[in-house]
């Protein structure tokens, strides 16, 4: 359990997959304007890390490695997470339109999001057993929804600051990612 509970906050706020390692930088900067798409775009993140390590660590487990197939971990692992992003696109679609509207085209890009396939190559470099790679898997993606909501937070106060006009845009928010990145860097003495 204890083992667990440090992959949990290693993988969280630690080693933050956006603010620590830069992966899924992409819908991090882009659907961080609105803290309502932050958090959905966060959730359908949660939902699809946190699957595609169980599966991709089940698939890796005792497909890959009985038939010595481990080379094409890539591969199968990206299968998965498009599969799976397909999955959450068609629920969004039906159950929550505006949601839908207002990820839009980042969506779909949560299957070219290097965050998804870099947690679960992360899994097998570790060598985590299934549970360790779900508890790797939704800590990550966890911290990604924390980080995101937490510009989306930032940038919607920034709307009504007083920004120069060289820093307006993408540098301000820029400059304030690296500040985030910064504070969790305080977080790597916790463990």
């Amino acid at each position: 359990m204890k083992e667990l509970i440090i992959i949990a906050i290693g993988a969280a706020l630690v080693n933050n997959v956006v603010l620590s390692q830069f992966l899924g930088l992409c819908p991090f900067l882009g659907v961080s304007k609105k803290i309502d798409t932050a958090a959905g775009m966060g959730g359908a993140i949660i939902f699809v890390i946190t699957l595609s390590s169980a599966i991709t660590s089940l698939i890796y487990t005792f497909i890959l490695e009985k038939t010595n197939l481990t080379y094409l971990r890539t591969i199968v692992f990206i299968l998965v997470i498009a599969a799976l992003v397909q999955f959450v696109e068609m629920f969004l679609k039906k159950s929550m339109p505006a949601l839908y509207q207002s990820l839009g085209v980042f969506l779909p890009l949560i299957t070219t999001n290097c965050a998804v396939l870099g947690v679960a190559i992360t899994n097998v470099q570790k060598e985590y057993n299934i549970l360790e790679s779900v508890v790797n898997g939704f800590a990550t993606a966890v911290g990604f929804t924390i980080a995101i909501v937490i510009l989306a937070g930032l940038r919607e106060r920034m709307e009504y600051n007083d920004v120069p006009e060289s820093f307006q845009g993408m540098p301000i928010v820029l400059i304030t990612s690296g500040l985030m990145a910064i504070a969790f860097f305080g977080f790597s003495g916790l463990i």
